[in-house]
């Protein structure tokens, strides 16, 4: 029982730290961990990952909200999209062969990782700044079209999907980034965890408890933080945390 939630609070630490400072979803930290090393079934894992998601997203998002880095409306026309064509992505998954694209989530963790250190995103790219409320809205609904699709197709990656897309493609600049994409994944990570644990059945509720309050202890921390530091800092604090995860992330996948 203490070998459980010691390795539950550490998967907690690591899934909230990336929340809060890079958007980035629990499940791929916790699910890994949880299958690993405590030889959970994968299904419940990844239900008690986007449970734990729920929360530190939502404190994350409103911490972001609170100091004016969260853009809403685009957000919620991003979260429709992925929510819509996640489910698409998982039906197409469904009737093509198995594929190995899942590690492309990990991998794309570590390069996004080293990016935010050695060329930070300091302030909006000037295509952002010069587009109308209607462009915004539909770079937001075909973005993440795409960035839902690819979810679903694969199964992993959405914060990190999402945080390259606000970054590299809308031209966000990294906290409003970080900001719009917990508040899209607070409800994404919401419908996934339901409907994990509708098919599923009862996950084990000490992992469940231990990894909920550990990863929104962890997360509520780190959106605080990154929200007080100038945006080089939070940029290079990102990085590592990411690196950190993907290299962690690699390891486990290797001790599977």
């Amino acid at each position: 029982m203490l070998v459980k939630i010691i390795i539950c609070v550490v998967a907690g630490l690591g899934a909230g730290l990336g929340t809060g400072f890079a958007g980035m979803s629990a499940a791929a930290v916790i699910s890994p961990m949880l299958i690993t090393f405590l030889d959970m079934d994968p299904y419940l894992a990844v239900g008690i990952a986007l449970a734990s998601d729920v929360l530190a997203s939502a404190v994350s998002a409103y911490t972001y909200g609170k100091n004016k880095n969260l853009d809403i409306r685009n957000g919620l026309i991003m979260m429709a999209a992925v929510l819509c064509f996640t489910l698409v992505g998982s039906y197409v998954a469904s009737i093509v062969p198995k594929t190995t694209m899942g590690n492309f989530s990990v991998f794309m963790t570590l390069l996004l990782g080293i990016k935010f250190i050695v060329k930070p995103v300091v302030a909006p790219k000037s295509r952002l700044e010069k587009a109308t409320a209607a462009q915004r809205a539909i770079r937001s609904l075909i973005c993440g079209s795409m960035v839902g699709f690819i979810c679903g197709f694969i199964g992993a990656g959405g914060g990190m999907m999402m945080l390259l897309v606000l970054t590299s493609v809308l031209g966000y600049e990294l906290k409003t980034a970080v900001g719009t994409s917990v508040f899209i994944m607070a409800a994404t990570a919401l419908t996934g965890s339901v409907s994990h644990f509708v098919i599923g059945g009862v996950p084990d509720i000490t992992a469940l408890i231990a990894c909920v309050i550990s990863t929104l202890v962890f997360a509520l921390i780190a959106s605080v933080i990154a929200n007080k530091v100038s945006a080089k800092t939070l940029n290079r604090a990102t990085g590592i945390v990411l690196v950190l995860l993907g290299a962690s992330m690699i390891i486990v996948n290797k001790v599977k």
